[in-house]
């Protein structure tokens, strides 16, 4: 039987038909999260797109202005400041927090014993609070010469330093924090992914006689090569919209040296007039999941190939 002779063949489908296959039962199931989906999510952006062509203060009545919000944001001298911030950040905690947890992950799975103690006390910052997290950093990082990092580098003859009160140094040390607070998670994913390695590969590494780095770089990496590009890309994600952190730990400052974008979004939206420009706020968010959006789909458009075989 042919393909034309098969589609002659198939049962029409009709209303009927959709409702005796049980289509309505799954649309009754489906129900209650599209409701909430749309509600709590998909409401929300679409107010957003409408409010970002809008100057809107929610409690004014708003005027639509069109582009002028995007306008505005490019055209503010601090935008591309926390362009650069934001940047910054990024690059340092990519050269600083992404191959740190692949580290421990691997150095843990060649421990035999206390394997679990040591994931716990891996994944054991990410169960702090992050405020609580930031506050205690921020207690570490003061700048007094009895201050408890400042402290311990005087045990090794290195002069007080000034951490978060210095322009050049508070944006690292932020990407320090931010890196303790969130390898735990992506540590245990590794650990995850690396026992899920057939061992019979690191056998035969062994009977060719290659040591612990060379069973890693031939054979764990290779491996991990999909959850690598995967939390690759996540990682870029988080750090482009990091806010916690400047926020608590310097407010942006010192002179602005750690302004980031969403941290600008958010003084856009409650430290400027009454109520807050949110047509601005609106216009960068958008702005920023754009970005975001076509750098995701690049990514894997050209990691695709390499990540399959």
């Amino acid at each position: 039987m042919t393909t034309h002779d098969r589609t002659l063949t198939r049962p029409r489908r009709t209303p009927l038909t959709w409702v005796r296959g049980g289509g309505l039962s799954t649309l009754l199931f489906l129900l209650p999260m599209l409701v909430i989906f749309g509600v709590f999510s998909w409401w929300p952006i679409v107010r957003s797109v409408v409010m970002s062509f809008q100057h809107t203060n929610l409690v004014s009545a708003p005027t639509w202005v069109g582009w002028d919000n995007f306008v505005q944001v490019v055209n503010d001298p601090l935008f591309w400041t926390a362009v650069g911030n934001t940047a910054w950040f990024a690059f340092l905690a990519l050269i600083l927090g992404y191959p740190i947890p692949l580290v421990a992950a691997v150095l843990m799975s060649e421990v035999k014993r206390a394997r679990g103690l040591y994931s716990a006390l891996a994944y054991l910052p990410v169960v702090v609070p992050p405020v609580v997290a930031v506050l205690l950093w921020k207690f570490f990082y003061d700048a007094r010469p009895d201050g408890v990092f400042n402290t311990i580098l005087g045990w090794v003859g290195i002069p007080p330093q000034p951490w978060i009160q210095s322009a050049a140094q508070a944006m690292p040390s932020l990407v320090v924090e931010a890196t303790w607070a969130a390898a735990g998670g992506t540590i245990i994913i590794y650990l995850a992914a690396i026992t899920g390695v057939a061992p019979e590969l690191y056998d035969a590494a062994e009977v060719d006689g290659a040591g612990i780095w060379q069973k890693v770089w031939h054979v764990t990496l290779p491996q991990l090569r999909s959850v690598l590009l995967i939390t690759l890309i996540l990682q870029i994600i988080g750090t482009a919209q990091v806010f916690l952190e400047p926020f608590l730990f310097t407010g942006g400052g010192p002179v602005d040296s750690t302004v980031t974008i969403l941290l600008l979004i958010y003084r856009y939206a409650f430290q400027n007039s009454l109520g807050g420009d949110y047509g601005a706020a609106t216009a960068l968010s958008l702005m920023l999941a754009a970005f975001l959006a076509v750098l995701s789909l690049v990514y894997f458009r050209l990691t695709k190939s390499w990540s399959q075989n």
